[in-house]
């Protein structure tokens, strides 16, 4: 059994008890998970739906910017319209509800403790393209804030954009571990961004990366 200062507070909200039990009946069985009955700071918020509506949308940004939870959001589908809205909330993580094994859900669970982003493949590479195209038709508008970036925050913004998790943008940029963490919280707190995710997007929509 992992001591309890190691495990990781998860919270499990689902639309109806059926599904809430079979997730929390998954994730019991791996002593790293301190399942919770509510969410609050240093939790995370485990939300599994079908889709993305407005009543998700909101429960999603009372778990994040109300109860300071870390949020996970396990989903059917997700339109190209509400994935920046899923960033913007604050979401850390995203798991396919078709890939949501018990090792995969806890992987993303993980991730989102930490701070890192989890996103599938398929999903970074929609909001590369969809952030990309607002950059281009904001391209030519007057007055556009900087994001003040600096070059070491790009590179390591990149690499996270790119997949890799804190030990492997260290190991890439001859940086330790504590230092890349102090670049992302750095710009997360500077600009006001939610989480890794926020601050790809964000530096996609200015045209770092």
């Amino acid at each position: 059994m992992a001591d309890s200062a190691e495990r990781t507070p998860v919270a499990v909200h689902a639309p109806d008890p059926i599904l809430r039990e079979g997730v929390v009946g998954q994730l019991r069985r791996y002593p790293e998970i301190d399942l919770r009955e509510g969410s609050g700071p240093g939790t995370v918020a485990l939300l599994v739906d079908d889709a993305l509506d407005e009543a998700a949308l909101t429960r999603l940004r009372r778990l994040v910017r109300s109860e300071g939870a870390r949020a996970v959001l396990v989903v059917r589908s997700l339109r190209e319209a509400e994935l920046l809205d899923v960033i913007e909330c604050g979401v850390a993580a995203i798991v396919w509800r078709h890939e949501a094994t018990a090792t995969r859900l806890v992987q993303a669970v993980l991730a989102a403790a930490r701070g890192d982003g989890d996103l599938p493949a398929d999903l970074l590479g929609r909001l590369i393209n969809q952030v990309g195209t607002l950059h281009r038709s904001a391209a030519g508008s007057p007055g556009a804030p900087a994001s003040g970036l600096t070059p070491r925050e790009v590179d390591v913004l990149r690499l996270v954009a790119e997949g890799f998790d804190t030990g492997e943008i260290a190991s890439k940029l001859s940086y330790s571990e504590r230092t890349v963490k102090n670049v992302v919280h750095g710009l997360t707190t500077r600009l006001h961004l939610r989480n890794r995710a926020h601050a790809v997007a964000h530096a996609l929509r200015e045209g770092y990366i």
